[in-house]
């Protein structure tokens, strides 16, 4: 069997970094983390494919994203809990940039319940649009990287260890991707597809503030003990917490060629917090 990867080790720093000529599909890719893995990836030249629930806001980012970067982009809506509207965006996609490279699988939820109080339908929401999601997302990728591609999926540092009270839905969800990570990585190899995880620890965006100010609004309703919480969120050994740009810069890494030798690999983007 043949594995097409090649050996980039003659190729310049600069020529490893582009990623001119590819076409990048974010999910989750109006705001946030999404947001900003989205304009790196636009600044080391590929086209640009923001996916979301919400189309005007995909619209609307990636119209900015253009503009600044200079690069094609195109806004679609997407819920990755569906199937077919997974695979029916990707199509446009396609239609519009001529092909997918790279797929970022970044849409996610985490909502708040303990073990106890979390009903069905919210245990399976959350499974639906992080673990399926992912699967829907790679598998219209991977169907259309007929030259090969790299799926990265972002997972967390949830996906290592538990985190916080409340979050045993998204804590699992988040160890079935990474696991998912390691098994794609097996069956996508043959097709010249690598697929890696990046775990972010907790980055103040505007779907993580709120959800954290939601959560912790609750357990102090309930009279759970706040006192180590702001002190979980902030936990660092660089002197402060990763930004969104921090993240999206490894995603880059992972994107590009300089990550080549790598797959199946989730690289821990959490300032020290899981060591």
């Amino acid at each position: 069997m043949t594995f097409p990867f090649a050996d980039v080790s003659a190729a310049s720093l600069t020529d490893l970094l582009s990623l001119s000529g590819r076409r990048a599909v974010i999910t989750g890719g109006a705001q946030g983390l999404g947001r900003a893995i989205a304009e790196r990836l636009a600044e080391a030249g590929a086209s640009i494919a923001i996916a979301d629930l919400d189309a005007g806001r995909a619209d609307a980012a990636a119209t900015a994203i253009a503009d600044l970067h200079a690069v094609a982009a195109v806004g679609v809506a997407m819920d990755v809990a569906d199937s077919a509207s997974v695979a029916e965006a990707t199509d446009r996609v396609v239609g519009v940039l001529g092909g997918v490279d790279i797929w970022v699988n970044n849409a996610g939820v985490f909502p708040s319940a303990p073990v106890l109080e979390m009903s069905d339908e919210q245990w399976d929401h959350v499974f639906a649009v992080n673990t399926r999601g992912v699967r829907n997302g790679a598998r219209e990728a991977a169907r259309r990287m007929t030259d090969g591609g790299v799926v990265v999926n972002v997972v967390s540092t949830a996906g290592f260890r538990g985190i916080a009270p409340g979050l045993s839905a998204y804590v699992g969800s988040k160890h079935a991707v990474r696991g998912m990570t390691k098994q794609m990585a097996l069956e996508f190899a043959p097709r010249g597809i690598r697929v890696l995880g990046v775990a972010p620890s907790y980055v103040p965006t505007e779907g993580n503030m709120a959800a954290a100010a939601a959560a912790m609004e609750k357990m102090a309703a309930a009279g759970t003990d706040l006192s180590s919480m702001p002190a979980a969120m902030s936990y660092s050994l660089i002197g402060r917490v990763g930004t969104p740009d921090d993240i999206a810069r490894v995603v880059l890494f992972c994107a590009s060629d300089l990550s080549l030798v790598m797959t199946g690999s989730t690289l821990l983007a959490d300032a020290g917090e899981t060591i």
